[in-house]
């Protein structure tokens, strides 16, 4: 009997699904591409004399991979060439089609920036998942989280960029922007944002983070105000105004207002799940862009990514 050889393999191994597949995989599935693509369309340019346009398509699910995994525009350009999985998410063949270079990627995020797009987008999103019913408007909760920005001064303009500023929390300082989010107190999902430097105050900000539909409005101290807790007077059609009680100086809390400030906590909990996903999952901590107007139409998308992403599980059935 021939004894088989080292090099023939007994059995085919499976190939391994990384998290970067299942994530892509899953992304693909919830993403509304044919209603994206139709927003951009009017704005993309069309085939003349010229070279031909990439795909529309094909130059979004670029543009999508760099807000996910935090890709320059060469980066991006090199990451095609070498990654056979961020090809085939870009329906790109290396052996047919011609790869985008990082000036037409760049000249495709100039698009979107120029005509607001993101933010078109971003409502867009919100609107649909309100119509699935998976955005019910009945409570809003409001909350803000800081973005750092570059602070140094070795740069080209020698230095820092003039529409960020510095803000205290704690004990410590931070240089950057401010986003400010109203969400779903049902869902946890992000129905409303709005982008300003640093140093605006959280509850300056309330009025364009509440529609107007909602029975009730959560927030934490940065909110609190005379005529919004639980015990101030309202107009009938006024929301509850579920802030917590401040310590007054030199008193205790009283017992009942620190049983009531644990229970909007717990209720206020969801605000967090759309930082999480943005910062964590998608990596976005720092700026990365000059200016607030770059830096807040990416947030946009990157919010309306989130809000797919954290009801992935309930879409992926309803859009598969």
């Amino acid at each position: 009997m021939k004894q088989l050889g080292l090099s023939i393999p007994l059995f085919i191994k499976r190939p391994k699904v990384t998290r970067r597949q299942k994530f892509l995989e899953e992304m693909e599935q919830v993403i509304p591409w044919a209603e994206w693509t139709n927003r951009i369309a009017p704005h993309y340019p069309v085939a003349g004399l010229g070279r031909k346009p990439f795909e529309l398509e094909a130059m979004l699910r670029i543009h999508m991979m760099q807000q996910w995994f935090g890709y320059s525009d060469p980066g991006m350009e090199e990451a095609l060439h070498d990654v056979p999985m961020l090809r085939e998410f870009a329906v790109l063949d290396a052996g047919e089609d011609v790869m985008p270079d990082e000036t037409t990627i760049l000249k495709f995020r100039h698009l979107l920036e120029k005509h607001h797009l993101a933010q078109s987008l971003f409502a867009e999103t919100a609107a649909q998942l309100a119509q699935q019913g998976l955005l019910l408007r009945q409570g809003t909760i409001v909350d803000a989280t800081l973005i750092a920005a570059p602070p140094s001064t070795k740069n080209r303009q020698r230095k820092r960029d003039g529409e960020m500023s510095s803000t205290k929390k704690g004990n410590n300082y931070y240089f950057g922007l401010k986003v400010h989010t109203g969400v779903d107190a049902d869902s946890g999902l992000v129905h409303s944002l709005e982008i300003t430097t640093a140093k605006v105050a959280d509850g300056n900000m309330i009025d364009a983070l509440i529609h107007g539909e909602e029975a009730i409005v959560l927030g934490d101290r940065a909110y609190t105000r005379n005529d919004r807790n639980l015990t101030a007077q309202r107009q009938p059609a006024e929301p509850v105004w579920g802030m917590p009680f401040k310590r007054k100086s030199g008193a205790e809390l009283p017992a009942e207002h620190a049983v009531l400030n644990r229970i909007l906590a717990s209720l206020r909990a969801k605000v967090e799940h759309p930082f999480r996903i943005v910062k964590r999952q998608f990596g976005y901590t720092k700026t990365r862009y000059r200016g607030l107007f770059k830096n807040a139409q990416q947030l946009y998308l990157l919010f309306a990514l989130a809000n797919l992403y954290h009801v992935r599980k309930v879409l992926m059935p309803i859009m598969g």
